[in-house]
């Protein structure tokens, strides 16, 4: 089964999720990166996250490749912001039309993944959906505990 893991990362966090994924799954990563590169103290990335998220915005993105027929499975994984997947997310999905596939979510998040899995469902409707898992503060936790959390869930897909 050919997989696609299609992600963004503010922290490193969903960058350690994804490359495991790689090695388990032999996935291909397409990281998104927005435009503005603007590096932000801890208070300032939650003001912007925050203020993307109510305000609906779609950070543009650096341009990318990704063809979704191409793959069987796609995995997007996202920090989670104000309770929803990261803005640049919704930029994707909605310059990228995404429907019929099997696809899966994972989050990274330092709280609460509030309504994040939901949000996604929305943002991708139209697909065949496989339980997605989120991840406390992965960089902060035990590699080998990551690992094995990830091995387990990949069991699912």
């Amino acid at each position: 089964m050919k997989t696609a893991v299609v992600f963004y990362s503010l922290d490193g966090n969903c960058t350690l999720v994804a490359e495991e994924l790689k090695a388990q799954l032999n996935a291909d990563l397409i990281q998104l990166h927005t435009k503005d590169q603007k590096k932000r103290g801890k208070i300032g990335k939650i003001i912007w996250g925050c203020l993307m998220v109510f305000t609906k915005k779609k950070p543009p993105l650096k341009p990318y490749t990704f063809d979704p027929s191409a793959y069987d499975l796609i995995i997007f994984g996202a920090p989670v912001w104000a309770g929803s997947p990261a803005s640049p997310l919704l930029t994707f999905a909605s310059e990228t039309e995404v429907k019929g596939k099997k696809i899966s979510f994972y989050l990274c998040h330092g709280g609460d993944k509030g309504q994040a899995f939901d949000i996604f469902k929305n943002w991708f409707a139209g697909n065949n959906f496989i339980d997605g898992i989120d991840f406390h503060d992965p960089v902060k936790r035990n590699k080998d505990e990551v690992k094995q959390q990830i091995a387990d869930w990949v069991k699912g897909l």
